[in-house]
């Protein structure tokens, strides 16, 4: 059976199967699963099946919400249409029945797809499915997968002397969780056996020196790292104590408590060395837990709060963690490198997303998504929201493809008829430009990472597992699923009109997200069900918890800030003469105004800078309760003739033992200030 390979054809077995009120037992594929479908007796009348050529559309009302606005301009398209005002489809099957609905759903969606006739040209993507789990046609050779991990883990000295990369690899090194350690110690071993079997000469160091400190450095860190393991084995212990996520005996409140100072790999070798964790039940709807994290006085940080030398550190940090997390648990995932291909070099649909924002900076710099995408989303939006079936129910599929031609020819141009476009019209062509990428959008290097995540026991340990494959997405993959998912909570904002719940939006997207282009593969039905089940819950948790999701947990970026102050070290001590004589003056001046800074602080004042606005200081009391939030507002008082918008403004942290960071609103200054006692503070505007 084929999944792909050619759209036109359909799956009349399966279909029947639901169609003839067969009854469909199939044994749980997952421990956790959020959309339960093992068993269902599907209703032939309720939800008849959709021909190929017998696809309607129903728009539905005006009305136009949402934080992703399209972006205007002559370059950009022209403005969105208005509906036709037709009469909304008729659901008439029960939304008691979710299982069932869901399964009909799915394999309804991977039918139109199929209808859709968008062939597939590319071969160098397959993958294909064993055991459930995504895999390339072509392995990599045995060693490679751990030096590709350890280059992209910035630590391509342990097998390779002539990288750049020696000192850089040190401090990262130091900064590492036993976890985390362990992680890169078992792929150093592995590469260093897979060399010797090749009998090839090789120079990656024995394990045991790894972290091996160096004498100079060893007196100096010894105190450090003695406070560093109590500290550490404190907050383990306190996962016991109902301090972490999910302690024995800590009632509903420890189970929805998600701890981020504490190194998820860390949290999961406590439940691993006996702590009982009590298993959720499976949610037969959107029921899903309110995860809670608490609140940190030194705030939250975002996805683009931090500057692109620190996001690098961040990534780094973020794979081994993973990494660690998937080991701590027992789960071998399998990457792959992306494979270069030939692509569409303009237009777009079937056009990488690194091409699409190359296109569409030129026209409007610092766009972050691909304005088609952005003007999908918001005409059917502004076609309102309440339209039941919106993103379910189809458009035709001859018409679809003929809009899509017309948008390739007329979009850039700002001549394409868009209050001609239908809604549901809107809607497939959206699905459509997902699925046309050249790349999956999770990408390939992390398509089987994604899937395997249901594998890990707990829901908190999957939203954790999620947290850090979405920081480890390229920027563009990263900000393009993010407005997707935006999007898809503000239809289910309107379930009770459109009829889209978490679910029904779940198993609708989870085929054109993840039977992405060059997906062909021969499964069994058994498969396909456990496919099904396991990338709907993939898609309502990435839903559900996107806000958690997007967030860089507190003990990376604690790691973070120890790299940084690491490195300022060695570059102190390892500064030529020269250089120093040079800076001396430099040094003195920045020296006394640092003093001057820091006996404000102690004074009980900080002083905020905000060039940008042609303002050289301010002086702002230090308080106990004083918040970055507070700052702007003072900040904005003396500055009323300014034009930019409240929203607009940001209170930056800089300097001391991180680069640039973007402070959550929330922020308190003077515990932030405890933990970077050297930072400055600056006020400047922000591209959202």
């Amino acid at each position: 059976m084929l999944l792909g390979e050619s759209r036109a054809v359909v799956r009349p077995k399966l279909h029947r199967n639901f169609q003839n009120n067969a009854a469909l037992k199939m044994s749980r594929q997952q421990d956790e699963q959020g959309v339960v479908l093992t068993a269902y007796t599907s209703n032939s009348e309720a939800l008849p099946a959709i021909s190929c050529k017998e696809q309607t559309e129903f728009p539905g009302a005006s009305r136009r919400t949402g934080q992703y606005n399209v972006q205007r301009g002559k370059a950009a398209g022209a403005a969105l249409g208005s509906s036709s005002g037709k009469a909304p489809y008729q659901r008439c099957s029960s939304q008691d029945s979710l299982d069932e609905q869901a399964m009909l759903d799915y394999f309804k969606e991977v039918e139109i797809i199929q209808c859709s006739g968008d062939a597939e040209t590319q071969e160098d993507l397959q993958l294909k499915v064993a055991d459930g789990v995504f895999t390339k046609k072509i392995q990599t050779s045995e060693g490679e997968q751990e030096e590709a991990w350890l280059m992209e883990a910035g630590l391509a000295t342990l097998f390779d002397e002539s990288a750049s990369d020696g000192e850089d690899s040190i401090v990262l090194l130091s900064t590492l969780t036993r976890t985390q350690a362990a992680a890169v110690e078992r792929r150093v071993e592995t590469l260093k056996q897979t060399l010797r079997k090749r009998n090839k000469p090789y120079s990656v160091p024995d394990v045991r020196e790894i972290f091996k400190p160096s004498p100079a450095s060893q007196s100096q860190d010894e105190a450090g790292s003695t406070e560093r393991s109590g500290s550490n084995k404190q907050e383990v212990e306190g996962l016991g104590n109902g301090v972490g996520p999910e302690a024995p005996g800590g009632g509903a409140d420890a189970e929805t408590d998600i701890n981020l100072e504490v190194s998820f790999s860390e949290q999961a070798l406590m439940y691993k060395d006996g702590l009982k964790v009590t298993q959720p039940q499976n949610e037969a709807d959107d029921r899903l837990p309110d995860f809670k994290v608490s609140q940190d006085k030194t705030g939250q940080t975002r996805v683009g709060d931090l500057s692109a030398e620190d996001m690098k550190k961040v990534r780094r940090l973020v794979l081994i963690e993973m990494s660690a997390l998937f080991d701590t648990c027992g789960i071998e995932v399998k990457a792959h490198k992306a494979l270069k291909v030939k692509v569409r070099e303009s237009g777009l649909f079937g056009v990488s997303l690194s091409t699409l924002l190359e296109q569409d900076q030129r026209r409007i710099p610092g766009t972050k998504v691909p304005v088609i995408l952005q003007h999908l989303i918001s005409h059917i939006e502004e076609q309102g929201l309440d339209t039941e079936g919106v993103l379910r129910i189809p458009g035709a599929a001859t018409r679809v493809k003929a809009v899509c031609h017309e948008l390739e020819h007329k979009f850039y141009e700002g001549m394409f008829p868009w209050e001609s476009l239908k809604q549901h019209d809107a809607a497939s062509l959206l699905k459509l430009f997902i699925r046309e990428l050249p790349y999956p959008l999770l990408t390939v290097e992390y398509f089987n990472a994604f899937i395997s995540v249901l594998k890990l026991p707990t829901k908190k340990q999957q939203l954790q597992a999620l947290n850090l494959l979405v920081l480890l997405l390229p920027e563009p993959n990263r900000d393009t699923l993010k407005a997707l998912m935006e999007f898809f909570q503000r239809v289910i904002d309107h379930k009770d009109r459109n009829k889209m719940t978490l679910n029904n939006v779940a198993v609708v997207m989870a085929p054109n997200i993840f039977m992405c282009k060059g997906f062909r593969s021969k499964i069994s039905e058994q498969q396909e069900f456990a496919m099904a089940t396991g990338t709907a819950n993939i898609v309502r948790l990435l839903i559900r918890y996107q806000n958690l999701l997007w967030t860089i947990p507190k003990f990376i970026l604690n790691q973070v800030r120890k790299q940084n102050m690491e490195n300022q070290r060695k570059m102190n001590r390892d500064r030529a003469v020269k250089k120093l004589l040079k800076k001396m003056a430099y040094d003195r001046e920045r020296a006394s105004n640092k003093q001057e800074s820091s006996a404000e602080a102690e004074g009980g004042f900080i002083r905020v800078q905000a060039p940008q606005f042609s303002m050289v200081s301010m002086a702002v009391q230090l308080t106990e309760d004083l918040k970055a939030s507070d700052v702007l507002m003072r900040f904005l008082s003396q500055e009323r003739s300014l034009s930019v918008k409240r929203e607009d403004l940001c209170l930056y942290e800089m300097g001391g033992n991180i680069k640039e960071r973007c402070l959550d609103e929330e922020t308190y200054i003077k515990a932030l200030l405890e933990l970077n006692p050297s930072a400055e503070w600056v006020i400047k505007s922000v591209q959202h």
